[in-house]
């Protein structure tokens, strides 16, 4: 690979003088032609107009020292050389019209010569790898007028100290996003480990999608305050539950609206957007806002301007939007009832957040999580004797624990518990009748809703006469296999919920191949279900 270096020529530490004297003076463009384990191909000499006639010696003293490394002028016109936006735009400029070739070249761009603005321009021009090289550096030393240099790699994972430090700053990242919560589902983890990144990386919207309770909102303000403390926000959070908006009130809450806009507009009002510039604005539950609200946001989103209900005059605001659902956006979509635009403007980052059921083996650590949450706000310690820690743990596991609302169930069981205890300990008579009473709450609705749900799934899909032939047995467990479908956006998706556990003692799953074969038992397809 040939060696190539692009660097500026120092009006004044490259200028040694006109007369012999300048031999004995170390000139960093010369000097670094003269070490011969570092032999030089090309050197791409950038220069202002009023340089040229240094340009000139300094090319003549280069081939002598280096008479096999071609040199090529790079002239750069710059009123200012310490005007930044100027230096920069002619040096983004020059890193454009060349062709690199990075699989012949080695590429070094020498920071040694020039202004400290037109330094730190190549800097950044090399960091956004519109120069594909590493720095270099030279330096004045003990060789006399060779010099030394020493060459710096931006790629900082490959600096191990650095690299180390990196690692355990995106670990405390994760652990801060997930509450300090030491979680043990790997899926999960997985999920929080990747946003942990696109949090500090990216500023385009994210999508949370999961059940009512899954934590959709503390996750918005945890991603929030952490790039809060990375300087990445100066603005607020600002959260709004779009379910609770509706008609003029939807319009006026979001994008603000003007005087006498409305009979009982009375004063101007702000809006949330305008309230989340600089900021973060969270719109939980975004598949309940209307269609001419999505419009106006989805404008917002990629202008960011809208306009004022009521109002002729744009209004700007630079917020980064988190939306949250538990509904299927993509089957609201064909159904009309959301807009396509948007859904691909906020789906570039799409989160699924399990339901507690589905990461059960994080309940131990979440209940430890509620009980210092508790401890904190009431000043004194709660804590489970064993075996009410046992029995709560047992019934928390199984079948009988529907978990409907989450980990809003078990923040309010937790919760409940911990005031009754006498003592700071929760015992197996406060165990035994919080699952009395968390049985009580969800056993009113489970067999009446599930059967009206799957019952409505069946007709949508065969006809009476089918159905009259179906089992009890098979309609409860094909409409469970078509609500899984629906809310999957493929049939592997869905063949790993459905054959979870069976899949594992497989040396080789077709999980698509499975649903398939299922549906067409009822003389179904995968893409009538969507």
């Amino acid at each position: 690979m040939n060696n190539v270096i692009i660097g500026l020529l120092g009006s004044r530490l490259d200028h040694g003088g006109l007369g012999r004297r300048r031999w004995q003076r170390w000139r960093p463009s010369v000097s670094l032609l003269m070490h011969a384990a570092f032999p030089v191909h090309e050197f791409l000499l950038l220069y202002l107009q009023e340089d040229e006639a240094l340009l000139a010696l300094t090319v003549q003293d280069m081939a002598e020292v280096s008479p096999e490394t071609k040199v090529t002028p790079i002239p750069i016109v710059c009123d200012n050389p310490w005007d930044f936006e100027q230096v920069y735009s002619q040096l983004h400029d020059v890193a454009l019209a060349q062709s690199f070739d990075v699989e012949q070249n080695n590429y070094f761009i020498n920071i040694t010569t020039g202004t400290h603005v037109a330094q730190i321009c190549l800097y950044l021009l090399t960091e956004a790898h519109y120069l594909p090289g590493k720095l270099v550096q030279a330096s004045p030393g003990k060789e006399g007028v060779q010099g030394t240099f020493q060459v710096i790699d931006l790629d900082l994972s490959r600096y191990d100290q650095i690299a180390s430090r990196f690692a355990k700053e995106a670990s405390d990242a994760v652990t801060y996003l997930k509450s300090g919560i030491q979680t043990r589902n790997k899926a999960f983890n997985d999920l929080i480990a990747q946003l942990e990144q696109v949090s500090i990386r990216s500023t385009a919207s994210i999508l949370l999608n999961g059940p009512t309770g899954a934590g959709k909102s503390q996750l918005a303000r945890r991603i929030f305050e952490l790039k809060k403390q990375r300087g990445q926000l100066s603005g607020r959070l600002v959260e709004v539950n779009c379910a609770t908006l509706r008609g003029d009130n939807a319009m006026s809450a979001l994008f603000g609206h003007v005087k006498g806009a409305f009979t009982g507009a009375q004063n101007e009002r702000m809006g949330l957007l305008r309230e989340a510039d600089k900021g973060l604005l969270f719109l939980d539950e975004i598949g309940e806002l209307g269609l001419d609200e999505q419009a106006m946001l989805l404008r917002a989103i990629e202008e960011k301007t809208f306009m004022p209900f009521g109002g002729d005059q744009p209004v700007t605001s630079e917020f980064q939007l988190i939306a949250g659902t538990h509904r299927n956006l993509f089957e609201q979509v064909r159904q009309g009832a959301f807009r396509e635009d948007l859904l691909a403007r906020i789906n570039l980052w799409t989160y699924e957040l399990p339901s507690l059921k589905d990461r059960i083996e994080d309940l131990e650590p979440n209940i430890e999580h509620e009980l210092q949450v508790f401890t904190r706000k009431a000043d004194h310690k709660v804590s489970f004797n064993k075996a009410a820690r046992e029995a709560y743990l047992a019934f928390a596991h199984s079948p009988r624990a529907l978990w409907r609302a989450n980990f809003r169930d078990l923040n309010s069981s937790v919760t409940r518990m911990a005031t009754l205890a006498t003592g700071g300990r929760i015992t197996e008579d406060i165990v035994a009748g919080e699952v009395d009473r968390l049985m009580r709450a969800w056993q009113g609705f489970q067999v009446d809703a599930e059967a009206n749900i799957g019952e409505a799934l069946l007709a949508r899909y065969l006809d009476q006469a089918q159905l009259q032939t179906l089992d009890l047995f098979d309609r409860l467990q094909l409409s469970q296999v078509i609500h899984i479908c629906q809310r999957s956006r493929s049939m592997a998706e869905a063949g790993r919920q459905l054959f979870n556990a069976s899949r594992e003692k497989k040396a080789s799953v077709n999980d698509s191949h499975r649903v398939k074969q299922y549906l067409q038992k009822f003389g179904l397809s995968f893409a009538q279900l969507m």
